[in-house]
């Protein structure tokens, strides 16, 4: 950790007349700029509050773990708008092998629960994007649709690099592309716990038949913070 070197926290607009057009965390009067050296221009003032305060958060010493957004931004920036589809295309192989779609025999008892949980999500989540998936009893891998992809692959482009940069982070936690989307698109702010919630179906599964164990409850309440985070990262860097 290093000695915190501000003392105000500010927010500046840049107009983009000559340069990217986007909000600035300022740091007394100088702008935050990623680990890779741009100016860490955000999309949305909303954005750029929830950095800021981050940085207003800070005590005598600056704590990196405690700015989980900062580095989710940078990530966009330095990463994913560099090869925005790159990141579609490593995001459609979650689409390929996504969790809702592989279920157990349907003579065990979790396949029942996994219809009760899935089937819905999954069912609506191809309502709403004209989309059809295959499901899978076992663990063979069957690919799913060309249609599918290619429509999953339409609606991925269309997602600027801060989206890309939490629905990545969503899906790989998650192991379903339709949980993340689906969180990506969701109205309200607590759609995205019960969709969590829905992700570790089989974890708590496992933890009711076999007793919980601290250390996993710790790990999964740690990737559910993280997850939360990712939406509300997407959903601040949307534009209304």
């Amino acid at each position: 950790m290093i000695r915190r070197f501000y003392t105000a926290v500010s927010i500046t607009e840049h107009l983009g007349a000559e340069q990217p057009g986007g909000f600035q965390v300022m740091l007394d009067t100088r702008g935050v700029r990623t680990v890779g050296g741009a100016p860490q221009l955000l999309p949305t003032r909303p954005l750029a509050e929830a950095l800021a305060a981050e940085w207003r958060g800070q005590g005598e010493r600056i704590d990196p773990a405690s700015l989980p957004l900062r580095d989710m931004a940078d990530y966009a920036i330095d990463i994913v708008s560099a090869d925005p589809e790159a990141c579609a295309e490593g995001l459609l192989s979650y689409a390929e092998t996504d969790t809702l779609c592989y279920r157990a025999d349907p003579d065990e008892p979790l396949h029942a629960r996994q219809q009760q949980v899935w089937e819905p999500l999954l069912a609506g989540f191809e309502v709403a994007h004209g989309v059809t998936f295959t499901r899978v009893s076992g663990v063979l891998h069957r690919p799913q649709p060309p249609a599918t992809l290619a429509a999953l692959r339409a609606r991925l482009v269309t997602l600027d690099p801060f989206q890309l940069a939490g629905l990545e982070a969503m899906t790989k936690l998650a192991a379903s592309l339709t949980i993340g989307l689906a969180a990506l698109d969701a109205a309200h702010e607590d759609e995205p716990l019960a969709l969590w919630q829905a992700a570790c179906l089989e974890e708590e599964w496992q933890a009711e038949l076999w007793g919980r164990d601290w250390e996993a409850e710790e790990r999964r309440q740690r990737r559910e913070a993280d997850f939360l985070r990712a939406a509300a990262f997407a959903r601040l860097a949307r534009s209304a």
